[in-house]
């Protein structure tokens, strides 16, 4: 078990399920106080009041910069400090680049990387006075692509190249950045993507270790409480995503192209299918709050 947060304060996005949650009821069984941060009003009060006294929720949306900046401020006004931050808030989209419409794209990037920016910006006059330690939660696809997840792995690259910058840049004052690097890890967004894109589960099985296989949640909760615990450069879920950090350059280079090229071309246009089908470009559970696009309409 990781040490205990006895007396810190944790500011969790993405709270309301999955990880964020998992993260939460682990930070105040060691004794912690937590500020839950996310889009769904009715979980995000469910867990709170599981959790007691030690937890207060707030109902953000990290693309909204000044309801970040509120629900960040009025978490170390209610808790009066901020020791911990979480930057866990993401989503994934489905198609390619030629298939996918701007607005479900834009959403990812939004999210994923300046909904981070969002989070870190609003927090780090919190945490200079507390010392304090921000995790960004990135992903292994930060260092592998994956034909039809761009944004999604644009956006994760992207959230690894802002942690790494603000941890240069805050240094000085004593606050540490660390980044998270899970694979597949059993949420929604998984179990939905394999539900609805057959070609995706197929090519997973082909992948190899550790990008075939699913990491339990109680698992990425573990390393990540720990990571906030020891304050840690890195992050990975499960440990041999560390393996692809190193490879990083060989995937990417013209040796390993034909291999890639390969199945790409056999894997696209199934993945392409499925999404046309699917009549979507979200997994159907992705809280919005602009529903004007009927094919991002999770409903």
């Amino acid at each position: 078990m990781s040490k205990r947060f006895d007396g810190q304060v944790a500011v969790i996005t993405g709270a309301a399920r999955g990880i964020g949650a998992g993260v939460a009821r682990g930070y105040v069984e060691r004794g912690g106080k937590v500020a839950l941060l996310g889009l769904e009003p009715d979980l995000l009060k469910q867990l709170s009041d599981e959790l007691g006294d030690a937890a207060e929720w707030w109902e953000v949306d990290v693309r909204d910069g000044a309801a970040v900046t509120h629900g960040i401020d009025a978490a170390a006004e209610h808790f009066g400090r901020i020791d911990h931050v979480l930057a866990n808030a993401g989503i994934a989209s489905y198609g390619t680049v030629r298939q996918i419409d701007e607005v479900a794209f834009d959403r990812v990037i939004d999210i994923n990387i300046t909904g981070v920016f969002r989070t870190l910006h609003a927090a780090i006059p919190h945490l200079e006075k507390t010392k304090g330690y921000a995790l960004v939660v990135a992903s292994l696809a930060s260092f592998g692509t994956l034909a039809g997840l761009a944004s999604y792995n644009a956006s994760k690259a992207g959230a690894e190249s802002l942690a790494l910058a603000t941890k240069q840049e805050v240094a000085h004052l004593g606050i540490g950045v660390g980044v998270c690097h899970p694979s597949w890890i059993d949420t929604d967004i998984v179990r939905n993507a394999e539900k609805d894109l057959p070609s995706f589960r197929a090519a997973r099985k082909k992948m190899p270790y550790p990008a075939n296989s699913t990491t339990s949640v109680e698992e990425c909760v573990e390393a990540i409480l720990t990571g906030l615990a020891k304050r840690k450069a890195r992050v990975y879920v499960p440990k041999g995503v560390v393996l692809a950090n190193f490879t990083k350059p060989l995937l990417n280079s013209a040796a390993a192209w034909p291999l890639v090229r390969r199945m790409a071309s056999a894997q696209v246009p199934s993945l392409e299918r499925d999404v046309e089908n699917l009549g979507r470009f979200q997994h159907s559970h992705v809280p919005l709050t602009d529903r004007s696009d009927p094919k991002d309409n999770p409903a």
